[in-house]
């Protein structure tokens, strides 16, 4: 599955980046994140517990920063294990400098997803739809926290 979007910020690039290139300020705003554990610089785990229809999964997911092109573009991989359920992700960001010249930022997102096990079999209409109101959320999150 691709999800791609573009969100405006209300907030400088070098303020945005920074805050999308910190795990312990960015994970929080990702719903159903329970844990966050920074590795190095570039590698991060989490927890997160998912729900999509009547199935519910709390996956432990390996993250890794395999891009970073500072402020511009980054591109993070993911992994994510659950009993029975296995996602495997690539999203790629790119930052410009917001239209109107007001010292915005305009992020390009986008993100391949790869879902396997019991939660894939929910099919795909409804991950989709789960996918999409969880993307909603995260943004809000980060635009709020970013926008104060």
């Amino acid at each position: 599955m691709k999800f791609q979007g573009t969100v405006e910020i209300n907030a400088p690039r070098d303020r945005v980046w920074a805050f999308l290139m910190d795990p312990n300020l960015v994970g929080p705003c990702g719903p159903g994140v329970e844990t966050i554990d920074v590795v190095d610089e570039t590698h991060f785990k989490a927890k997160a517990k998912v729900g999509i229809g009547f199935i519910s999964a709390r996956f432990n997911i390996d993250m890794e920063i395999a891009e970073r092109d500072e402020p511009n573009r980054a591109v993070i991989k993911a992994h994510g294990q659950a009993p029975g359920s296995a996602v495997d992700a690539t999203a790629t960001m790119a930052l410009r400098d917001g239209d109107g010249g007001g010292g915005g930022t305009t992020m390009d997102w986008g993100a391949d997803v790869l879902i396997g096990g019991t939660i894939a079999s929910v099919g795909a209409r409804l991950i989709e739809g789960t996918a999409n109101k969880m993307i909603g959320q995260t943004f809000d999150c980060m635009k709020s926290k970013l926008e104060a």
